[in-house]
């Protein structure tokens, strides 16, 4: 018998939906799809476009990368407006630093790696990263992604830095109310066994929806009754702010694989391979 079987698992995730569901399955759970959250371009192009075009014309010294995608995103901006070989001459230049692992994979997919890697993959991490630097008079471009504070802006500033940011994607809702609310009571009513997020957008959606109908108290019960996972320091925070302490966290793995080994031995059958 495989460790799962039996084992109902929701998934919030979007992105890399089909790979979580089928390493999951291949343990044996039957998974619960919800995708919570799309990533679609920004509605207009032209202020990233004029971004790109500050980066390749030399007006950076260091380019901050809080996310995979968000490299991915400039990269199609840059593509359809015929500038991509010029944006990957400029990145390679500059000082790159980057937030968590996903940022990296998104380099070394066009040939390049981080300068620095923040010491955690969070906002905090990067601040923490470039705090012993001199960086006065530095000149940064900062890919942004939707909802992120203003503090590594904030301390750059104060640093004496300069700083160019975007954001060059924006999220959109992926499952309608009606199916996160169905999630919703099939969790409040026992018939789960685990909910796995690997976002922190996954988790204000999941909110959102709740407050929107009244059903912030069957959420609460639901998150109480069953396992709640979490990839990393963010999503672990942002459940925190809604009341949530995740039973099952990566312990400084940021990737979905030490995510579904943390899952099996949180609520694997016992003696199954």
């Amino acid at each position: 018998m495989a460790a799962l079987t039996g084992r109902r698992i929701v998934l919030p995730e979007t992105r890399e939906l089909d790979l979580f569901a089928r390493m999951l399955q291949e343990r044996g759970a039957e998974v619960v799809r919800c995708p919570m959250i799309a990533i679609l371009d920004a509605p207009d192009p032209a202020p990233i476009e004029a971004w790109l075009r500050r980066v390749i014309g030399g007006g950076a010294d260091d380019l901050v990368l809080m996310t995979g995608e968000g490299l991915r995103r400039l990269r199609g901006v840059a593509s359809k407006a015929g500038i991509e070989g010029d944006f990957v001459a400029a990145v390679k230049r500059l000082r790159k630093i980057t937030r968590g692992p996903k940022p990296v994979r998104a380099l070394r997919e066009i040939g390049l790696d981080a300068d620095l890697q923040a010491e955690a993959p969070t906002t905090e991490g990067v601040i923490a990263t470039l705090a012993p630097l001199a960086l006065k008079g530095r000149r940064f471009a900062v890919q942004l992604y939707p909802g992120s504070p203003s503090t590594l802006g904030d301390f750059l500033i104060a640093a004496g830095a300069v700083v160019d940011s975007v954001i060059p994607y924006v999220y959109a809702s992926a499952a309608e109310d009606r199916q996160v609310l169905e999630v919703i009571e099939r969790m409040a009513e026992g018939v789960v066994d685990v909910i796995a997020f690997t976002s922190s957008p996954q988790v204000r959606r999941l909110q959102e929806v709740a407050r929107s109908y009244q059903r912030e108290g069957r959420l609460r019960a639901a998150l109480r009754r069953i396992k709640v996972a979490s990839v990393g320091p963010v999503v672990t925070a942002a459940l925190q702010q809604i009341g949530v302490a995740p039973a099952i966290t990566t312990d400084g793995a940021f990737f979905m694989k030490p995510l579904v080994n943390k899952i099996v031995a949180a609520v694997g059958r016992a003696g199954s391979s």
